[in-house]
């Protein structure tokens, strides 16, 4: 039998195992480091103050637990770098030859409101896990995990000049998967 805490810890096992997937693509990497963040936060939930949300309490202690594994994986094998030539073509699609765009990007309306829309953070889910992996990682670890510019580069072994261009790309990437499967479909 569970205690009241511990079943308020586990209602937040399907948004913590979104979260983990999406940052680290492998389902059984994902689902051990949930565990991971559910035992960490049982053994320390008399610590727990209550100044933020259980929720925002255990993604913080997710997020700690996807960085350590990937610096793990950086450790244990290089990153591939045969994306590159992929995403060259994909964002020479988006540009003419003078550097201007093919299509201007389209109206996205109230972009606060589509955060708020569950079937919006879906298709956003579904567009990062598309991103080449580099790319995709570099992204998270910025825009999610919040981490500064020097920890992604020295995480991921990359210069702060890639960095920026990766994450240009990510979010080239990006505004063409949501235009073609939300905004798209969508009118304003």
């Amino acid at each position: 039998m569970t205690s009241p805490g511990e079943q308020d810890i586990q209602q937040h096992r399907a948004y913590l195992m979104r979260y983990a997937l999406l940052q680290l693509r492998n389902q059984e990497v994902a689902e051990d480091v949930v565990q991971e963040t559910l035992l960490a936060a049982l053994q320390g939930l008399a610590g727990f103050s209550g100044n933020s949300s259980q929720r925002t309490w255990l993604t913080g202690i997710l997020k700690h637990k996807i960085i350590d594994v990937m610096r793990r994986k950086a450790r244990e094998q290089p990153l591939t770098i045969n994306d590159d030539e992929s995403e060259a073509d994909a964002i020479d699609a988006i540009f003419s030859a003078n550097g201007h765009w093919q299509q201007p990007p389209a109206n996205w309306g109230d972009p606060a409101k589509s955060l708020e829309d569950s079937k919006f953070r879906e298709m956003f889910e579904i567009c990062c896990r598309v991103m080449p992996e580099r790319t995709a990682r570099a992204f998270m670890m910025r825009e999610v995990m919040e981490m500064s510019t020097e920890e992604i580069c020295k995480e991921l072994k990359i210069t702060q000049a890639n960095l920026w261009v990766i994450l240009h790309r990510a979010r080239l990437s990006l505004r063409a998967c949501l235009e073609i499967k939300w905004f798209g479909t969508r009118t304003n």
